[in-house]
């Protein structure tokens, strides 16, 4: 299996722990809850992640540390 430069990085692997601690939690909220704080908060532990690597594919620095300041 290919691994790719931005899953070696400590920040990428803390930020996938937070998404799966996050998901973990909302699962104890009110099912009144699901389609607003639940998705809200979900979607935005996920974005971490994905923004880092999403930066680490970047051509240039500027772009890359948009991506970071994103995240």
């Amino acid at each position: 299996m290919h691994i790719y430069s931005f899953e070696k990085l400590e920040v990428w692997k803390e930020a996938i722990q937070f998404a799966v601690k996050t998901y973990k939690t909302t699962d104890l909220f009110p099912n009144e809850e699901k389609f607003g704080l639940i998705s809200q908060m979900r979607r935005c532990s996920v974005s971490v992640s994905s923004n880092i690597a999403e930066g680490t594919a970047s051509i240039t620095k500027k772009h890359k540390a948009h991506f970071m300041t994103i995240a």
